[in-house]
This record gives C-alpha cells, sequence and structure tokens, in this order.
C-alpha cells in the first residue's frame, strides 16, 4: 500500500470516529477492507487515489473468483462506495467510482481457465538455471499443483512443509482454517531446488521475519507481495506467448480445480482442496465441464457426425 493510500485511509477513519463515534470493531473493520482493495489495485499498477470504475470492477470479479460470499462482496464495496463519498465530500476526488457498482448476483461469473498446455507453456518459461527462474518455477507450480490462493503462497511459512514428503503441505487459508493442500511430484522436485537456492536469498533487512517464510523477501511482511507474484505471472505469461491480462494467480488456481474435475475427481474433493466453506463456490466449475461434454458429445456422437456429413 502506497503511503498515499493510507494517509487517505487514515483520514477516513479519522472522520468517522470523531464525526460518527465508529467503535473500534467497525475502524478496524474498514481498515481491514480498504488496505485489501489497495493491495488489489497496486497489482493492477493503480492505488486508491487513481482508481477508475474499471479497476474496482475487476476487484469485485476478483473477489468473487476467490470466493468470498456474496455478503462479504457486498460489504468491501460499501466500504470502497463510503470511502470515496467521503473524498469527495473532502474535495479530493470529482466523483466516486464505487458508484453504481452492481450487487454480488447470486450467479458467479465464471472463471477464465489456462488449458493444460497453457500451463505447460507458463511453466516452461521459468526454464533455467538462475535462482529467478527457479524460484518463480516452485511459486507457478506450488500454486497449480496445491490449487493456493496468492495471500497463501506468498506468506506459505516454512512450517507447512513439514509434511510434504508425504505428498502435501499445511495451509492456513480464509477464517484461519487449516487444510491440506496436495504437492505432486513436478512441485516436489522444484521446491526442492529452491529451498538450495533459498538462503542466498534471504534479506538482511529483517531477516528474523522474512526465514519463517517459503518466499522470503525484506519487506516489513517478511515474504514476497502479492504485488510481487502479479510481476511474476505477468512476465511468465509473456514470455510464454500468452495473454498476460487474462492470467493471474487466481487463474492456476482456477485451472487447478478444473482440471481436477476433467481428471475424475469429486466436486466435495475439489471443494475441501480449495478451501471453499460452501460447494455452491466450487459448483462454478461444473459450467465448465458441462462445455467441454458439449464439445465431446459434438466430436464424438454418432449422430453428431453424421449430421456433419449431410
Amino acid at each position: 500500500m502506497t503511503p498515499d493510500d493510507r494517509s487517505r485511509i487514515d483520514a477516513y477513519l479519522e472522520m468517522q470516529a470523531v464525526e460518527r463515534a465508529a467503535s473500534e470493531n467497525t475502524l478496524a473493520a474498514y481498515r481491514r477492507d480498504l488496505k485489501d482493495a489497495a493491495a488489489f489495485l497496486a497489482t493492477q499498477g493503480t492505488d486508491l487515489a487513481s482508481a477508475d470504475r474499471e479497476d474496482l470492477t475487476a476487484y469485485q470479479r476478483a473477489l468473487s473468483d476467490e470466493g468470498f460470499s456474496a455478503a462479504t462482496i457486498a460489504r468491501r464495496i460499501s466500504a470502497l462506495r463510503q470511502f470515496y463519498r467521503f473524498e469527495v465530500e473532502d474535495g479530493l476526488r470529482d466523483t466516486n467510482p464505487a458508484q453504481g457498482l452492481s450487487s454480488p448476483d447470486a450467479t458467479r461469473h465464471v472463471p477464465k481457465v489456462l488449458s493444460r498446455d497453457d500451463v505447460a507453456a507458463l511453466l516452461a518459461a521459468c526454464e533455467g538455471e538462475d535462482s529467478k527462474n527457479v524460484r518463480d518455477l516452485c511459486i507457478l507450480e506450488l500454486v497449480y499443483s496445491a490449487g493456493l490462493r496468492a495471500s497463501e503462497v506468498c506468506a506459505l511459512p516454512m512450517a507447512a512443509l513439514h509434511t510434504v514428503r508425504d505428498g502435501y503441505i499445511r495451509v492456513l487459508g480464509k477464517g484461519q482454517k487449516e487444510r491440506l493442500c496436495p504437492v505432486g511430484g513436478p512441485a516436489q522436485r522444484a521446491l526442492d531446488e529452491w529451498l538450495i537456492e533459498r538462503p542466498a536469498h534471504l534479506p538482511k533487512k529483517n531477516r528474523e521475519a522474512a526465514e519463517r517464510f517459503v518466499f522470503p523477501s525484506g519487506g516489513a511482511d517478511g515474504h514476497i507481495s502479492r504485488r510481487t507474484l502479479q510481476n511474476i505471472i505477468r512476465d511468465r505469461s509473456l514470455k510464454a506467448g500468452l495473454n498476460a491480462a487474462d492470467i493471474s494467480p487466481h487463474t492456476l488456481r482456477h485451472a487447478f480445480a478444473t482440471h481436477m474435475l476433467q481428471g475424475g475427481a469429486d466436486l466435495r474433493t475439489v471443494q475441501v482442496l480449495l478451501g471453499h466453506a460452501d460447494i455452491s463456490t466450487t459448483q462454478i466449475y461444473t459450467h465448465l465441464l458441462t462445455e467441454d461434454l458439449a464439445d465431446m458429445l459434438a466430436a464424438a456422437h454418432p449422430l453428431a457426425q453424421s449430421s456433419r456429413k449431410k
């Protein structure tokens, strides 16, 4: 989050505390929601001060793709709407970009999904023995192999790896709920190679905090940021010849879920692996499978083949 965003949020919260006597819990909730929005906007190359309607629509869509409930999304959009209303009233902006954003629909946005060939091309774009290639391959393999959220892979602790030899890692996800995530052979090999390189990448600044994480950084949190992760995926997508605008950490997570279902996994299993509290969130992927089945029917059914010959 930029210093400017931080000062704007502080000014808004001060108004809420002084003029509206907001409780500490309410102020803390507003701060969390606005910081989360600011973190997402940073991955898009903008900030709260410069965001427009399109940026906020993309944020709303990303929340839906990541499995947040309609109520949570509505609350976060409401926080943004009130924040920007304050900025307009204070003369900091001319318009409220959150005004008029539609309420979350009962039907979720169908996520874009990479094909297996696209995933292979993305991973191949990390080929090379230098440490940056080794790190990036490990990150992408873990997101795809384990279906991790962006926040989960960025802040993945070393403690999560204690069970990796058993084929899974322990991840603390949304709501502080722990789940077991599968780690296949390619991801394990990529992780082994990165752990050899990792000590040389531990920063001098904030080293004690950084040592706790699989992907350390000298920043205040001690681990790589979601913006760094987005930049990695963008750069590797471009190298692979893919449309970088269509690929995000969520895209790889969606690919994991869809490819699992295409491979025969049942919906409940995928729900558990993704850490979805409600299976209705996971059911979005059945729409993608329905499209696949329609294509297979058109290609393989005798009646479909005979109709094409006429």
